[in-house]
């Protein structure tokens, strides 16, 4: 899939079900629509939190649109993490209709 030094690129829509998924957007943006079960790091708390994210198996990155994730995919890849980026990110994930929740039970949506 990817070696630990250049994470993969794959669109939200060929993510695995079962994929280990970190979502690096702000928390207003997570709060809005998330994908279930993803863990949320925001980017700016990722070199303090990385630790959270285990080691074994593939590691998703998602953020909007792919940018942020990607930077981040890029410096978990350098740590030794195996990781794929989800390259059209959460906009991509809502269009493929992959399931989505949020933290007030109304509507997800993409913010």
């Amino acid at each position: 899939m990817t070696d630990n030094a250049r994470p993969g690129q794959v669109p939200a829509a060929d993510v695995p079900a079962d994929a280990f998924l970190v979502d690096v957007r702000e928390p207003d943006e997570w709060t809005a629509g998330h994908a279930p079960g993803a863990m949320h790091i925001p980017l700016g708390q990722l070199g303090a939190r990385y630790t959270e994210i285990p080691q074994e198996g593939p590691v998703y990155v998602i953020c909007r649109a792919g940018s942020r994730s990607n930077q981040a995919a890029l410096a978990l890849a350098g740590a030794g993490w195996t990781v794929v980026n989800v390259s059209d990110g959460m906009t991509g994930w809502a269009a493929a209709g992959r399931p989505m929740t949020n933290d007030d039970g109304g509507p997800a949506y993409v913010a």
